[in-house]
Parts: structure tokens; C-alpha cells; sequence
């Protein structure tokens, strides 16, 4: 494996991450045939197939799967030197890979937005997980240089910054019975069916160490992976949810929803920065890091006053 490069375990990593040539040669800027003959060439390395082809369908073999795992640490690696690197040289441009949950995507564009016009030689990679379980699958294996999510992780070595509030509450369709009765307490929702978030999320584990802490068990009608899925369901009479309040503006504003005043809520749990410990930041990363922990707050905070306030009138 003498004489395998690294461009060959870019090539190699992007189709093992895509299963499809085309899709890989797509984000890499390159031609299907050129990506096939760097995977050929890499194969011929290795002494064995890395990808099982049949017809239009690709699949890992399972000396590929290994082999997955040694390319990703060599990248990642190399990455860091790169980074350390523009460190040293001061600059400012580059790459930057920021991950997400679903729930921040409400907000965080309109950071990047601002980040981009005062660093306009930065190239920013946007990724958004369905949950905070795959997001930290995507931190792990360095796919991200940071991660924007409500709980931070325990079972890593990283570096977690809380940077603004992140307040969540219980929401109802327009015309509910209970919004008619003012605060209310938890008790009062028995009767209620729920439309929850799925488990691996930071809404649902906060709904549900609530619930626990209230002794309740509330009835669970529909399990959904999307904001926007459960946001429908509610405005067509479906149930109740909870969400977090940075996904409810439009619909808010809109009267497409309402907030459900349950005593002890609204729930506030913080909004985190996270990077493994392990890992240099490039200056990209920093100018990012930084811009967030100097902004964030303030943005979010005149955001969160005027939906309260709002959903508080109706």
C-alpha cells in the first residue's frame, strides 16, 4: 500500500459515503470515470475490492467497511495538520463544516448569513442532522468541525460552550379548549394526545424529564422525526406537542398555532457549541466560534421576547 494517496482516500471516502460514483464525482468536482480509476488504482493498492458494484447499485465489501475507518482517520488527520498550519499562517479562509440539529436550523442560517458577508473567503458546509444522536456520529468521525445542539454530549471528549437560551413549551392548535382556561397545571393535559418528537432527540429527552418530574405520564399518539411534520399534524386538531419555541415563529405569528401556558414552562435549556477536544480549530472555525458566542445571544433573545409576547396576546 505503498503508493496509495491521499486524493485516492478522498475519492475512496466520498463514494463510501454517497454509494454512488456519480454523486461523489458530483461533489467533488470531478468526472465519473476519473473517480472510478482512483478507486481502481486504490483497489490495486490494497490487493482487494473495496466496493461490491452490481449493475447501478454500490456497496461496501466488508474489507471496505474496515478500510472506511483507517481512510477517515488519515483525512482527518491530515485536516488537522492543515488547520494547524493556517493557524500559523494567520489565515482566514478555507473550509468551514458546521453540523446541526433540525431544531437550530430555524436560526443559524441567519448567523452563517452575517459570518459569510464579513468572512467572504470562507467556504461554509451547512450539514443538519434529523437528531443529536446522528449529529454526534458526524462529530466523532470529524465530518464537522462544530456542532450547534441543546445537550451536550457526555460520552465524548469535547469542548461545549453554552452561548444562548433555547426555551421550550407546549403548543396547541387554534380554538383549543384549554387555551381558554389560562395557565394550567401539568395534570390537566391526562385527557390530551401527544405528537412527540422521536427518541434520540434533545426535545423529546426534555419532554420527557419534565413529565418525569411532574410524575406524568402523558398519552403518546403519534412518534414523528420533524418539526415541520409535527407543526402540521397540530394545526389539523391531530394533538398537542412541545416543542422548541426557535421552530414556532411563522406559525406564531401567523396564528397557525398556539402556545399552551402549562405551569413550570416555559422549559429553558441552553444552546451549545461543541468541537472535540481533540481537534485544532481551523482560524475559519475560530472566526465562526467566536462570532456565534459574541451575537448569538443577543439575536435570540429579541427573537424569544417578541414570540412570547406575541403567543402571550392571542
Amino acid at each position: 500500500m505503498k503508493n496509495v494517496t491521499f486524493r485516492q482516500l478522498r475519492v475512496f471516502a466520498e463514494v463510501a459515503k454517497r454509494l454512488s460514483f456519480v454523486r461523489a464525482a458530483e461533489a467533488l468536482h470531478l468526472t465519473p470515470p476519473a473517480v472510478t480509476m482512483q478507486v481502481k488504482e486504490l483497489e490495486a493498492s490494497v490487493g482487494l475490492p473495496l466496493f461490491d458494484r452490481r449493475g447501478r447499485s454500490v456497496s461496501l465489501t466488508t474489507t471496505g467497511e474496515y478500510f472506511l475507518v483507517y481512510a477517515k482517520r488519515l483525512l482527518a488527520t491530515v485536516k488537522d495538520a492543515e488547520d494547524a498550519m493556517a493557524r500559523l499562517r494567520k489565515v482566514e479562509g478555507g473550509m468551514l463544516n458546521v453540523g446541526l440539529v433540525s431544531t437550530a436550523k430555524y436560526f443559524v442560517p441567519r448567523l452563517l448569513s452575517q459570518f459569510c458577508v464579513d468572512h467572504p473567503r470562507v467556504e461554509v458546509r451547512l450539514q443538519v442532522s434529523g437528531n443529536r444522536e446522528q449529529l454526534l456520529v458526524l462529530l466523532h468521525e470529524g465530518e464537522i468541525d462544530l456542532a450547534v445542539m441543546g445537550r451536550p454530549p457526555k460520552e465524548m471528549a469535547t469542548r461545549s460552550e453554552p452561548f444562548a437560551a433555547h426555551p421550550l413549551v407546549f403548543v396547541a392548535p387554534p380554538g383549543h379548549p384549554l387555551l381558554q382556561r389560562g395557565r394550567i397545571p401539568v395534570a390537566t393535559l391526562a385527557e390530551e394526545a401527544f405528537i412527540v418528537r422521536e427518541r434520540g432527540s434533545g426535545t423529546r429527552k426534555a419532554m420527557e424529564d419534565f413529565f418525569a418530574a411532574h410524575a406524568f405520564t402523558p398519552r403518546i399518539a403519534m412518534e414523528m422525526s420533524s418539526n415541520e411534520t409535527i407543526k402540521q399534524a397540530v394545526m389539523a386538531g391531530l394533538g398537542l406537542s412541545f416543542l422548541s419555541l426557535h421552530t414556532l415563529g411563522l406559525e406564531l405569528r401567523h396564528g397557525l398555532i398556539a402556545r399552551l401556558e402549562v405551569e413550570g414552562t416555559p422549559i429553558v435549556k441552553t444552546w451549545n457549541l461543541v468541537h472535540l477536544l481533540a481537534k485544532v480549530l481551523s482560524p475559519a472555525a475560530e472566526a465562526f466560534r467566536y462570532a456565534v458566542l459574541e451575537h448569538a445571544e443577543t439575536y435570540l433573545v429579541a427573537h424569544d421576547a417578541a414570540l412570547i409576547d406575541l403567543s402571550s396576546d392571542r
